[in-house]
C-alpha cells in the first residue's frame, strides 16, 4: 500500500507543475481581457497596420462566434459542454504518463483556454475577444488569449494522437502504478 501512495504523490506532484503553467495562462488571459474591457471596449487600437488590430468584441457563441442565437439556452449550455471539456481534460491529464510532456502541456494549454473562456461565459453572459488578425481583405475571427491556448493544446493533441501516439510502446499497467 506504502508503494501506492508513494506513486500517487509522485504522480500528482509531477502534474503540479502543469497546472500551475495552466493557471499562469488562466490568469494571463483573464487580465488580458480586463485589459481589454478598460482600453478597447470604446477605441480600437492598430498595432501593426495591415496585419495586428485589438478590437473589443463580445462573443456570445463558439469559436469564431459560431452559434449565437442561442440565448439563455446556449449559454448554459456552452457552460455545461466547456465544464464537461474541463473535467475530461484534468482526467486525461492525471492518467497521462508523467514522461509524455507534449500531451501534458497540450492539457495544460487546453485546460487554461477552456477555464479562461468558461469563468467569461458564467461571469458574463459572452466570452471577450480583443485580437484581429488580418492581410488586406482576409480576416482571421477575432480571438483571445484562452482562444490561442486551446488552439495550440488542440494542435499538439493533434500530433501527439496521429503521429507520435502511434510510435510509444504500451506500457504494463502495473508500471504505470508504480512508476508515475
Amino acid at each position: 500500500m506504502a508503494i501506492v501512495d508513494s506513486s500517487l504523490k509522485n504522480r500528482t506532484a509531477w502534474r503540479l507543475g502543469y497546472l500551475v503553467a495552466a493557471l499562469g495562462i488562466y490568469l494571463m488571459d483573464q487580465a488580458s481581457k480586463a485589459w481589454a474591457v478598460r482600453r478597447l471596449r470604446f477605441a480600437d487600437r492598430t498595432i501593426i497596420r495591415g496585419f495586428l488590430d485589438l478590437v473589443y468584441a463580445e462573443n456570445r457563441g463558439i469559436a469564431f462566434g459560431q452559434l449565437q442565437e442561442g440565448g439563455a439556452f446556449g449559454r448554459w449550455f456552452f457552460v455545461v459542454l466547456a465544464a464537461a471539456a474541463a473535467i475530461a481534460v484534468l482526467f486525461y491529464l492525471f492518467r497521462t504518463p508523467r514522461n509524455d510532456d507534449r500531451l501534458l502541456g497540450s492539457c495544460a494549454l487546453l485546460l487554461a483556454g477552456i477555464l479562461g473562456n468558461l469563468t467569461d461565459r458564467v461571469r458574463l453572459g459572452f466570452v471577450i475577444d480583443f485580437i484581429m488578425l488580418h492581410a488586406g481583405q482576409y480576416h482571421w475571427p477575432t480571438f483571445n488569449v484562452a482562444d490561442a491556448s486551446i488552439s495550440i493544446g488542440a494542435l499538439l493533441l493533434a500530433y501527439d494522437l496521429i503521429f507520435a501516439g502511434g510510435k510509444q510502446e504500451t506500457t504494463d499497467h502495473r508500471q504505470l502504478t508504480t512508476d508515475n
